[in-house]
């Protein structure tokens, strides 16, 4: 018998689960945040939950909003359950479930009116984010892309936003209109400086309508830089059965995510924060290292594991790293190319960072799957690979194992794998990247011609070299020979 998840039943789902030590309706909203997705859930809110448990900063809870079709889902999907998740959190040693409440609503989704009047309330002090590395409308480099359709239609029409960056100005401007303290914008997504990139969408974005608007964000709002961590797979039915298999509870949509995470800020909040460094939120004068460090290790290393996985049919991250081959292609790319570039880290070794990086992969519980590694090459590898690549280059360093990730993925983007298996894509750039990939079969540079990927290193002959041989050998000689090969120093 499932206890069907909702305010009315947390007495009940407190049999199998830690349930909230707070009353979730006596909270009131102090956050706005876009993209209530699994991470935001699993990390943010986790947080937020810690906090609201001690008894403190219960006018802090997040109030959500979205712009897409999937946000509409999500928001009838949590408003079913009175805005509860249910939380797994799986370690190899153990299996906990927990009912967190600090979301209070969701906003309707696409309403510009009802969003931009939840931006301009006073009680609102935060507005943050998780809308993925490809929400931010940059290109290889990093710069604004001020010529995205989304961007140039919300610079035409500024009062009716329809973008996230589109939506904040039009909150700024209301609470400078009512001269009501600007909120904090407080991006949570993994892209080097976040902080930087976000007010470079927001401000680039007001220039082109209202210059002196632009100028006033940049001089009053704050962007503090963030480092968030925690590998959270994606929801499906497996989830959902496990859920109410294992801990009796119906939750239209749980979170299922490993035990470890991580959250380092800059402490950069003018109207205000929650005591988030009471519940493990590293408060630094400096994210980057942290933040440079996680990037170029983890999601560089999630990114260099997918591909090659694909083409071998695995369908798991733990089944991946069990793989000899691909085990020891992380280790040797990790230690031999991105370790040796990432600047020292505040009381932190390295090594053993790589290490706890390499048991979380190995984690069986997780079921973080290699579809969702795949997804978004065209977001992912110029801002988890190209740029290692680029540093090497810069220093005059070889980059057998980086070009190598960079030709996994052309090959991967070619659509079968090495037994003939059709490959499913999930990337904004899916088409035009898989009729390059089958041209750089016979022309290895077709796939390089992406300036806004591939940027100033398809410039670099000896990255077209070293990318050409990789693809080459694959074709040649297939995944797992072609990862042996580079093992023994012969690729």
């Amino acid at each position: 018998m499932t206890v069907k998840l909702s305010l009315s039943t947390l007495s009940d789902a407190a049999k199998t689960a830690t349930i909230p030590a707070y009353d979730p309706q006596k909270l009131s909203g102090g956050i706005v945040h876009f993209g209530v997705g699994n991470f935001h859930r699993a990390h943010q809110a986790i947080y937020l939950d810690d906090l609201f448990n001690t008894g403190a900063d219960h006018d802090w809870a997040i109030i959500g909003a979205g712009i897409l079709p999937s946000d509409q889902a999500m928001r009838d999907k949590l408003a079913a359950q009175d805005f509860l998740t249910t939380v797994v959190e799986q370690d190899n040693n153990k299996t906990a479930a927990r009912v967190t409440a600090p979301m209070v609503d969701i906003l309707p989704v696409g309403d510009a009116s009802a969003i931009i009047a939840a931006l301009a309330d006073p009680k609102i002090r935060i507005v943050s984010m998780t809308i993925t590395e490809g929400g931010y409308f940059i290109d290889a480099e990093g710069h604004f892309n001020p010529n995205h359709p989304a961007i140039q239609a919300d610079a035409a029409s500024p009062d009716q936003p329809k973008t996230v960056f589109g939506l904040i100005l039009a909150g700024l401007k209301a609470r400078r209109d009512k001269e009501i303290q600007p909120f904090t914008v407080m991006s949570c997504d993994n892209i080097p400086g976040n902080g930087h990139v976000t007010e470079n969408t927001v401000c680039g974005l007001a220039k082109l309508s209202d210059p002196a608007f632009a100028a006033w964000v940049h001089e009053n709002v704050a962007f503090p830089n963030s480092m968030v961590d925690r590998i959270t797979p994606a929801t499906g039915k497996r989830e959902i059965d496990l859920l109410a298999t294992e801990f009796g509870i119906d939750d239209n949509w749980p979170v299922f995510c490993e035990e470890f995470k991580q959250w380092v800020m800059e402490d950069k909040f003018p109207a205000g924060r929650p005591a988030l460094e009471k519940v493990g939120v590293q408060f630094v004068p400096d994210v980057a290292p942290y933040e440079l460090m996680k990037i170029r290790i983890l999601n560089g290393g999630h990114a260099a594991i997918a591909y090659p996985a694909a083409l071998l049919d695995i369908h798991f991250v733990h089944e991946a790293m069990e793989h000899p081959l691909i085990r020891a292609f992380l280790a040797k790319l990790e230690k031999e190319e991105i370790i040796p570039i990432v600047p020292p880290v505040p009381n932190t070794s390295l090594e053993d960072y790589y290490q706890l990086i390499e048991r979380r992969f190995l984690n069986p519980k997780i079921g973080d799957t290699i579809p969702r590694l795949a997804q978004d090459g065209s977001n992912r590898q110029p801002k988890f690979i190209l740029p290692s690549t680029v540093d090497r280059l810069r220093q005059g360093q070889d980059i057998k194992g980086l070009s190598l990730v960079s030709a996994l993925w052309c090959r991967y983007f070619a659509g079968t794998s090495d037994s003939g298996k059709p490959i499913t894509f999930n990337d904004a750039s899916a088409e035009k990247l898989h009729a390059a990939a089958l041209q750089a079969k016979d022309d290895p540079a077709a796939f390089l011609g992406f300036d806004e990927i591939f940027g100033a290193v398809s410039g670099s002959q000896h990255f077209r070299d070293r990318f050409a041989h990789a693809l080459q050998t694959l074709w040649r000689e297939g995944t797992a020979r072609t990862l042996q090969l580079y093992l023994d120093d012969a690729l």
